[in-house]
């Protein structure tokens, strides 16, 4: 009688479980489905349709109007180019800095960690004036490379607090064996460190290259030429004085996932690989 009651319960809890988790699955991709939806819509039928789940008509002609009427390939390929060098270049500089704030020991080192955290709690507002007067005198107005310094800069900071805790998580003992078996510090760090950590550069590479693809008000502030125009500054061409031109917006906003979706899924790949590879027999 209990057996059965407490497998009744068992059975109730899971439907909960799945229930809750499907509802948030279809809340979290509604968005994405919407999305999708107006950007397959027809024109005319955009408001004499109202509500609904899907158009009676579908069409493609959103899609060709962007990829060959706009500056859309050009927008993209620019927020590609910027998303993957400052993924990159933060990863590489905050998996060294990380590294030595884990396992060095040196005067100053709570106030460049203390420095570093001040640096999060400011507004971006705040820093705008500033950054595009020093850029001005730069000459890096205007300019992809300019876009690339700022992200990296910005992103530097927590990137290097994320690969620090991934490094506090290995023992120091793998990395002193490794160099009691006769290798040499750099040895040791790429032969055992470095395998161990792949997975945490991996979510390194992947928060830095989303806050990167997304990041609207740097590129709006330096940004003025067509030709260097990210993706989601691109986005505001849509947008007329009178009206939104929804469809070509939408379909310009399904087009952009697909680059991170792309990124997304050889991070994956890449984040098994690093598993794998950082394994350990006992």
């Amino acid at each position: 009688m209990i057996a059965g009651r407490s497998h009744k319960a068992r059975i109730l809890g899971n439907i909960g479980l799945y229930g809750a988790v499907s509802a948030y699955v279809i809340f979290a991709l509604f968005p994405l489905f919407w999305t999708l939806k107006i950007s397959v819509t027809p024109q005319s039928l955009l408001y004499s349709e109202g509500i609904t789940l899907w158009p009676s008509s579908a069409t493609w002609e959103n899609y060709k109007t962007v990829l060959r009427a706009t500056d859309f390939p050009r927008y993209f390929l620019n927020s590609v180019i910027v998303s993957v060098v400052t993924a990159v270049l933060v990863t590489i500089i905050a998996s060294a800095a990380g590294y030595a704030m884990s396992r060095f020991s040196f005067r100053g080192k709570t106030t460049v960690a203390v420095t570093l955290l001040l640096t999060q709690t400011f507004p971006l507002v705040m820093v705008i004036p500033p950054i595009y007067r020093i850029m001005g005198e730069l000459g890096l107005t205007n300019s992809l490379t300019g876009l690339i310094i700022i992200y990296t800069a910005f992103n530097i900071a927590f990137a290097t607090f994320l690969m620090q805790s991934f490094f506090d998580g290995i023992p120091k003992d793998l990395e002193e064996a490794a160099m009691i078996d006769g290798c040499s510090r750099s040895q040791a760090l790429r032969r055992v460190i470095i395998p161990l950590t792949l997975p945490g550069m991996g979510a390194t590479l992947g928060f830095v290259f989303t806050a990167a693809w997304s990041e609207l008000l740097f590129a709006l502030m330096l940004i003025s030429s067509d030709s260097q125009k990210t993706f989601a500054v691109g986005l505001l061409t849509f947008i007329g004085k009178f009206a939104v031109d929804w469809g070509q917006m939408m379909a310009a906003s399904v087009l952009a996932l697909i680059p991170a979706c792309l990124f997304f899924g050889f991070l994956q790949r890449y984040l098994v690989t690093g598993l794998t590879a950082g394994a350990v027999k006992g």
